[in-house]
């Protein structure tokens, strides 16, 4: 074990290692049940999405773990699973089978700007106070996911009539009124993951999320999650799998000529979010926890091949989004609540590969796992937020042509609810300030390239 994953050298134990990897799992096991719900609502079969969502979540962080050796868990991803029903397959009409071929393809475009080091240099590129500001608005970022999903952010539309209808409406953000028991349990949960945060307690993070639980029980909101039976979801499986490759794939796809166009905007816009996704995620917490050293930075700068422990990782994550739509899913990227685990003390591939065996257990466990409520693990995300959002204190925020760039990378990262928007907010304003400068030419080409592809990005999906 030592051997595999150097605990000391990384001032990490096994008992440690464990407490993280269950600390993360339970963090992000929402995925489990809420990914087939929403991809089911494409036509896809509720449970070959499920096991789908569970093989390739095992298949990447298993690779992140054993090949990377760095703590971190994959997992279909929220807001591109969302883009995935709403977006393509129920906006722009194309089929569950056409939409999970793009995924393969954004998959293996992951993969060859991995191994071509473009994904290093697009890190390399990253200023500095702009990779404080991400891993903090990362930090914020958390913070808002735990209040969301406890119900602490309310949003009263402003046009009641049409949002019963179903229809987009603009809405008005606010607190919420402590009436409800899911908010009771979330601040309980809040309460105890403070305590034990300032008292440094072990595996406190965990012990709040199943306190919660606990008490939610009572409350009414912890129950057992609804699934398909196991034998079931292994009959709906052959639906899914290899989909991709048969009649309704890729020939279904690229059939039509006149659809060329729309399905190579399309993927773009699933690898630009994916890729930058991953990428702020492993600056924003990597690099301030000392996952990704100094001596690893100068290994990524002069190696060749997979010569530190952020190529490893990269390759890791690049490979995920392609098995996963092999088997059935949406992009299968780097989770944000992998932090969770970080924060207890997560700092080796022990910790993904403690969240793999949990993914393979909750097939058979999956009401159990299922039953942990989202306002149970609230808490812990909001606390973890706190942690991070220290990287905001590194930012010279009397100089005002850092603070602009700093500010929309991390405020942009939280109420966009989305990490690459925000470095594209960080990387568009840097850009901007350059020019009001006359500074442009320290602007690296990377960060101008990757600004104009955000900006092509956004005009895309305003004509989508």
């Amino acid at each position: 074990m030592e051997r595999m994953f150097k605990l000391k050298e990384n001032g990490t134990t096994i008992s440690t290692e464990v407490f993280a990897g269950l600390t993360t799992f339970f963090a992000m096991s929402y995925i489990i049940i809420v990914n087939p719900g929403i991809l089911s609502q494409t036509g896809m079969p509720w449970g070959g999405v499920f096991l789908a969502t569970i093989i390739a979540a095992i298949a990447g962080t298993l690779v992140m773990g054993l090949f990377a050796n760095v703590p971190y868990a994959q997992a279909a991803g929220m807001g591109l699973n969302a883009f995935f029903t709403f977006t393509v397959v129920k906006g722009l009409g194309f089929t569950w089978q056409e939409t999970l071929c793009m995924v393969f393809l954004c998959g293996l475009i992951n993969i060859l700007i991995t191994v071509t080091k473009i994904r290093k240099l697009i890190i390399q590129s990253i200023p500095p106070m702009l990779q404080h500001a991400i891993g903090g608005g990362i930090g914020l970022f958390v913070a808002y996911v735990g209040m969301l999903n406890a119900g602490l952010i309310t949003f009263t539309p402003k046009d009641v009539e049409a949002a019963g209808k179903g229809l987009p409406v603009a809405a008005t953000p606010g607190l919420a009124t402590f009436n409800q028991p899911a908010l009771w349990v979330f601040l309980f949960g809040l309460f105890l993951a403070i305590i034990f945060a300032v008292l440094k307690l072990k595996a406190g993070m965990l012990l709040s999320i199943i306190g919660a639980t606990i008490i939610g029980i009572p409350f009414g909101v912890t129950t057992m999650g609804s699934s398909v039976g196991i034998g079931e979801a292994f009959a709906q499986l052959p639906q899914t799998f290899g989909v991709i490759f048969t009649a309704d794939g890729f020939p279904a796809l690229f059939g039509d000529a006149a659809r060329l166009p729309l399905v190579l905007l399309t993927i773009f816009a699933f690898s630009m979010s994916d890729t930058f996704d991953t990428i702020g995620t492993f600056i924003g917490t990597g690099r301030r926890t000392g996952i990704f050293s100094e001596a690893d930075e100068q290994a990524l700068e002069a190696g060749h091949g997979f010569s530190s422990k952020m190529d490893r990782a990269l390759f890791a994550d690049s490979i995920a989004t392609s098995i996963g739509a092999i088997f059935g899913t949406s992009n299968t990227t780097t989770y944000v609540e992998s932090a969770a685990g970080i924060g207890v003390g997560g700092r080796t591939g022990l910790t993904s590969v403690v969240v793999s065996i949990c993914f393979a257990l909750s097939i058979l466990l999956a009401p159990l796992v299922s039953a942990v409520p989202s306002a149970a693990t609230a808490g812990v995300l909001v606390i973890v937020g706190c942690m991070m959002a220290s990287s905001l204190r590194e930012i010279d925020w009397n100089d005002i042509a850092i603070a602009i760039p700093a500010f929309f990378a991390a405020v942009f990262m939280a109420l966009s609810y989305s990490i690459s928007y925000g470095i594209a907010g960080g990387f568009i304003m840097y850009c901007v300030v350059k020019v009001c400068q006359r500074k442009a030419k320290e602007v690296s080409p990377v960060i101008w390239v990757v600004a104009a592809l955000f900006i092509i990005d956004f005009v895309v999906q305003a004509i989508l």
